[in-house]
């Protein structure tokens, strides 16, 4: 069986897009418009991928050093067909040949594998187009078979009107290129060594050549613009939310979620709408997120619930956890079973056991927290001194009153009390409490504050200014 080896055009400038960023580096959920094109292309198990670039895309190779991939540079851009003459060279001897764009991240291995079960020794992806313009039409003999692909500069009114139009992809068996690229020319409208040349030359020399249409049109939409990129995205993410509402997912609005990355959300789950996901992140059944929320490289275990407005990244909940709303929690943030965060707390690189809570307004960094352990509205632990972070840790059953401040390093342990308002500096032993506050002073008949006229400011009567030293 003849190998097969995989040619991505991606050496275009991108000119439309007005950045200095690559085109084929512009991001479609989360991800570059190229790694879309290769995770389609691995779909087939390729043996070989080769990426034609431009000149100086030192930094798109360099995002792509972990794949297994060749680069080969089109130093002037002359053509798709002066683009492939860069890659044969590298191409496997005797291979057989699949050849896309670089601008169409919606293209799916599915839609290749149709293309390349074709026995015809030359082929192109076609689609009917409601709207051809700007793309070569199709042409056919009345029998159905190929006739060639003209290019719309060179169309006439009745081959304008022709609805089945080349999306640029080619599958062409072994020996196909090296015999026919050599014989392409630059004689024509657009003074380019153009691929689809080859079905003509392909033609004249009496070889098999097919067309395969394919059912999913939007695949091959090529990304020019930023409007076209936006359009792009909402295809993609809307694509996504489908599928997983067929696996059993709910997604309240599949026209309102952004999934981005490598995500695994099982059956059972509901979404809610305006959630940003982005991966890595796995969600186990049942869980509920609520809206606006953003969970970034994390896991939810079975049955959690995140409340509206929260953000989870670097953080991994056990099962039956709950958090928010308006929660943060930040790398490292590990929730035992049935932990409970609420609103308007911040967790970071602190660990918390099964049971125990944080209801609200309090922040927990670098932390070790046992199982049952309350803390109060109010707390924080002061784990930096500015030039280090320090451990706090809280031993099963503890229960931290309200503002409370944790200076770490510091232990508390198990079943210990800590008095709202306290100052905790040192270690409080079991079934303790522990209060650190200064003595409260009342003073008697004190005056408030009185506010005079309009315009006067604020004055307190019966008080003398200090005299200066």
């Amino acid at each position: 069986m003849s190998a097969l080896d995989v040619v991505i055009l991606a050496a275009g400038k991108g000119t439309r897009m007005k950045s200095s960023l690559p085109k084929v580096m512009m991001p479609i959920a989360g991800q570059p418009i190229l790694a879309h094109i290769i995770r389609a292309a691995k779909a087939l198990t390729p043996d070989k991928i080769i990426v034609v670039v431009g000149p100086d895309s030192e930094a798109l190779t360099a995002s792509f050093a972990r794949e297994p991939i060749t680069f080969v540079e089109q130093t002037e851009r002359k053509g798709t067909g002066h683009a492939v003459m860069q890659a044969l060279p590298r191409l496997t001897p005797g291979s057989k040949t699949l050849v896309l764009l670089g601008d169409t991240p919606l293209i799916t291995g599915d839609v290749l594998a149709r293309l390349v079960a074709s026995d015809a020794e030359v082929n192109l992806l076609s689609f009917n187009a409601p709207d051809p313009t700007g793309y070569g039409r199709v042409k056919r003999l009345p029998n159905g078979q190929v006739a060639g692909v003209v290019e719309e500069k060179l169309a006439t009114a009745s081959e304008r009107a022709i609805k089945e139009v080349n999306s640029g992809v080619f599958y062409l068996q072994k020996d196909i290129l090296p015999r026919f690229l050599p014989h392409l020319s630059d004689q024509n409208a657009q003074g380019e060594y153009l691929l689809p040349d080859i079905l003509h030359l392909a033609i004249d020399a009496g070889l098999s050549v097919e067309a395969v249409v394919t059912n999913d049109p939007e695949a091959m939409v090529g990304i020019n613009d930023l409007v076209q990129l936006a359009a792009a995205e909402r295809s993609f993410q809307r694509r996504r939310a489908e599928r997983l509402m067929r696996e059993g997912v709910r997604i309240v609005d599949p026209d309102r979620i952004d999934l981005r990355g490598e995500i695994r959300i099982a059956a059972d789950t509901v979404i809610d709408v305006n959630v940003v996901i982005e991966g890595p992140v796995t969600i186990e059944s049942g869980v509920i997120i609520e809206p606006n929320c953003v969970i970034r490289d994390s896991y939810i275990g079975l049955g959690s619930r995140v409340k509206a407005h929260s953000h989870l990244e670097g953080a991994h909940l056990e099962d039956r956890c709950q958090v928010g709303p308006y929660a943060r929690l930040r790398p490292g943030a590990r929730l035992g079973p049935e932990v409970a965060i609420g609103n308007f707390v911040e967790v970071k690189a602190t660990t918390m056991g099964r049971g125990s809570k944080a209801s609200h307004l309090s922040y927990l960094g670098d932390a070790t927290i046992g199982e049952s352990v309350n803390i109060g509205a109010g707390t924080i632990t002061c784990n930096y001194d500015g030039v280090n972070k320090w451990q706090t840790i809280l031993e099963d059953g503890v229960f931290v009153g309200s503002n409370t401040a944790l200076v770490a390093p510091v232990y508390i342990e198990r079943d210990a009390t800590i008095g709202a308002g306290s100052t905790i500096t040192a270690r409080i032993e079991a079934d303790s409490l522990g209060i650190g506050r200064g003595k409260q002073r009342n003073i008697p008949n004190w005056p408030r504050p009185t506010k005079q006229s309009e315009g006067e400011g604020l004055v307190i009567k019966n008080r003398s200014p200090e005299k200066p030293e």
